[in-house]
């Protein structure tokens, strides 16, 4: 383990093995860190968080409260989590700031292993990004996103589908509609319904 001395590591945060933690990143209490994992400078963890091993998040997150990010995701910089879709800062007399401590309107999201968020990405309360989906630097997700979609723009739709591996999926023609082939590892999709399922990879790939 490596923290920055000038990272900010509350008491009650547990953190995994070989997990760096770079400068002038915050953690909160409470929050735990996976093995393998690197924070990135100038991040936000905020208290309760969930991370499991071998995640990427880079500079200038904000990761709120409620947020649990599954085994090996990448977030780039400057994404943001939410957590309340209608959140005030003061009650309707305007006469004292409201806590910030969870309640009834927090809401949850979870980012599913092996998921990508590109930079700039603002993520809506109470989401679920998919297994293998790739988010487009930039966008704004309003809705979950199924596994190995990637969605892109404002709001995010869906655009395509990915690999395991990061690379778009191409239809394979030649053997149905319902199939889809990756152009770099050759591993191959299958629609089921309105998901894609993996049906297998080379053997060169975990």
């Amino acid at each position: 383990m490596a923290v920055h001395p000038t990272a900010i590591v509350e008491p009650g945060v547990v953190i995994g093995r070989n997990t760096s933690i770079w400068d002038n990143a915050h953690v909160r209490h409470s929050t735990r860190i996976g093995a393998n994992c690197i924070i990135g400078e100038k991040s936000y963890i905020a208290y309760d968080v969930r991370i499991d091993d071998f995640v990427k998040i880079n500079a200038f997150v904000y990761v709120c409260t409620g947020v649990t990010i599954e085994r090996g995701v990448m977030i780039a910089a400057g994404v943001v989590f939410t957590n309340d879709l209608f959140p005030r800062a003061t009650p309707p007399e305007l006469d004292r700031l409201l806590p910030s401590d969870p309640n009834e309107h927090t809401l949850h999201t979870r980012v599913g292993e092996g998921a990508t968020i590109g930079a700039h990405a603002t993520i809506g309360p109470g989401l679920t990004i998919g297994r293998f989906a790739m988010v487009g630097m930039g966008s704004v997700v309003t809705h979950d996103v199924p596994d190995f979609a990637i969605v892109r723009g404002n709001p995010a739709r869906i655009a395509g589908y990915a690999c395991a591996c990061g690379q778009p999926l191409v239809p394979a023609t030649a053997r149905g509609n319902d199939l889809l082939v990756c152009p770099v590892c050759s591993a191959e999709y299958m629609f089921a319904g309105s998901t894609v399922a993996r049906l297998g990879l080379p053997q060169h790939l975990p």
